[in-house]
């Protein structure tokens, strides 16, 4: 028995997976929530955009989490710690944290531990969304290639926009860090015992998603560039990395330091660190002509095309980078800013539930047809990832009346997500990518069936389920092998290791016609909804839509 090791880094905790190489068999799991701030994430009462993480917590869960799954894994008959041939780590993103010369995050430091500009900026902080307009601006004007490939818009949930933010915000703290490393970077670097952060390895992942890099024009943006940000930004270029690297490239070997911490073998490889949907992708058998949705606290669509073949640039996506998921593949990434963030919001905030109301809604609301409730919503609680790009939209419910119930909203809020998730689904196709199947991962998928189905309904396509519940980590665990080889029990190619450690559940869902046809003329109305407030049709006439709605709710009553 040959095993490897992953290491998933979510938005509110960490968990460890203990995978065996040659079935897949998961041996041992253990999740550690992070200790600081709310439920893991450090917050401004008075800044709504700002989402930090304290990088103690990153230690203090990798160390627990792992040594939690592997006392699990001894449980199991011809396991020992010896035979863990690899380490693969995946994170959220874009999490970028400043660090010192030494490689330790300057929030370890007393001077800057409670400094929330100190922190790892989580990727959900959009408190930089003035910078990443000016970038889209800069970049369109003296680098159009530059954006691009990132749907012709830059983000403030990446990497520039928040540094630059920093740097605006609280320069002492800016000054204080000798550069800064994605927290995908970060933690594989820990690992190897890295103390220089300019010899931490990148990985094309961040790198190409979520900072301008592209070896066309010679790896991150140029210095003359970022000097019209800010010469700062310019004279740190240096100070970070020249090239990035995909998958087949170790990020190194465990050192002896946390071999030691966590009774490991010292030396065995740890893979390039990725972001958590990518990883998710390949634990979820992603190939070309499959599109990856893990649904989580927000969503990541992913998909892959050949190398070989030439690909369009497609505009509002979060980006296409060739090696960013699978080696040999262009990565497509897409998203959704929010969505259980959503039902999360409605069930504890408005509602001030608890976890037991989310399957009370859900039962409540599957007992509706679609648009019996007369409601439509938009996706936006959290800004617009994909499309629109735009952190400064927000959510909006249409359609209540004095009669309207928390589950009739539960229901639209869902219906929301999945009406974004087939604009998604229907811009990638529309420059030339096709998708034959959806495959969705996460908790949501696995657990939330009425999703699912509304998800099935809306979009038209039969949505599967990853067989694994830990699907990042088990791409984590899926890159450690192919990095440890066959020679050393594991595999020379992420496709057999795919093949043999990957699965999917037997459960998916159809489409109903029935229910297709409905959710197509609630379809239309969204998109209206979605081009007229996402600034797309200046001179929208909106007038009919909540009629509309009443007139599909009467219909629908009287089928009901």
């Amino acid at each position: 028995m040959y095993c490897t090791l992953g290491v998933d880094y979510g938005t509110n905790s960490v968990r460890a997976l203990v995978v065996d190489c040659a079935t897949g068999e998961e041996l041992g799991t253990a999740v550690v929530d992070y200790p600081s701030g709310y439920q893991g994430v450090l917050l401004d009462k008075n800044d709504h955009h700002l989402a930090r993480q304290h990088p103690g917590d990153y230690l203090f869960g990798l160390e627990k989490s792992v040594l939690g799954a592997l006392e699990l894994a001894r449980t199991k008959p011809g396991f020992s710690a010896e035979k863990v041939i690899g380490i693969g780590v995946d994170t959220t993103g874009s999490s970028p944290l400043p660090v010192d010369a030494a490689n330790v995050p300057i929030a370890l430091d007393p001077k800057w531990n409670t400094n929330l500009a100190a922190q790892c900026w989580l990727w959900k902080d959009h408190t930089s969304y003035q910078e990443a307009a000016e970038i889209t601006r800069l970049a369109a004007k003296h680098r159009p290639e530059y954006i691009a490939k990132c749907g012709n818009t830059y983000s403030s949930e990446w990497f520039w926009s928040k540094i630059w933010r920093c740097l605006k915000a609280d320069p002492e703290a800016f000054a204080a860090a000798y550069s800064w490393v994605e927290l995908a970077d970060y933690v594989p670097s820990v690992l190897a015992g890295v103390k220089d952060p300019r010899k931490t390895v990148r990985g094309i992942c961040a790198a190409g998603h979520k900072a301008l890099y592209c070896d066309e024009w010679g790896g991150l943006p140029d210095k003359e560039f970022l000097a019209l940000l800010d010469p700062k930004l310019a004279d740190l270029r240096d100070r970070l990395y020249d090239q990035a690297h995909d998958a087949t490239v170790p990020a190194g070997t465990l050192g002896g330091e946390w071999a030691t911490k966590l009774g490991l073998p010292e030396g065995i490889p740890i893979a390039i660190g990725e972001f958590d949907v990518h990883y998710g992708a390949i634990g979820s058998g992603i190939e070309e002509g499959v599109l990856v949705k893990a649904i989580g606290t927000s969503t990541c669509d992913c998909a892959v095309v050949s190398a070989e073949k030439k690909i369009a640039d497609i505009p509002g996506i979060c980006g296409i980078v060739k090696g960013a998921i699978l080696p040999g593949f262009y990565g497509i990434e897409a998203g959704q800013s929010a969505v259980g963030d959503i039902f999360k919001w409605f069930v504890e905030v408005v509602c001030k539930g608890e976890g037991a109301l989310h399957a009370e809604l859900s039962r409540e609301a599957a007992t509706l047809r679609p648009g019996q409730s007369g409601l439509l919503a938009l996706d936006w609680n959290n800004g617009n990832r994909t499309i629109l790009v735009d952190p400064m939209l927000t959510g909006l419910l249409l359609g209540q009346t004095l009669y309207t119930t928390p589950a009739e909203i539960y229901r639209a809020l869902i219906e929301a997500t999945a009406f974004g998730a087939r604009a998604i689904i229907e811009r990638i196709e529309e420059y030339g990518v096709p998708i034959r199947r959806v495959v969705c991962c996460g908790g949501i998928a696995e657990k939330n069936s009425l999703l699912m189905q509304i998800y099935a309904d809306a979009t038209g396509r039969t949505m599967q389920v990853s067989g694994s519940s830990q699907a990042c980590a088990l791409g984590s665990a899926v890159a450690a092998a192919v990095l440890a080889g066959k020679a050393k029990g594991g595999y020379d190619s992420f496709l057999e290791a795919q093949e043999k450690m990957t699965s999917l559940k037997e459960i998916s869902y159809q489409p109903n016609p029935e229910n297709q046809k409905v959710y197509d003329r609630l379809y239309r109305l969204y998109h209206e909804l979605h081009d007229a407030f996402g600034g797309r049709q200046a001179q929208a006439d909106l007038g009919h839509v909540m009629k509309d709605l009443i007139r599909l709710k009467e219909e629908q009553v009287r089928k009901a």
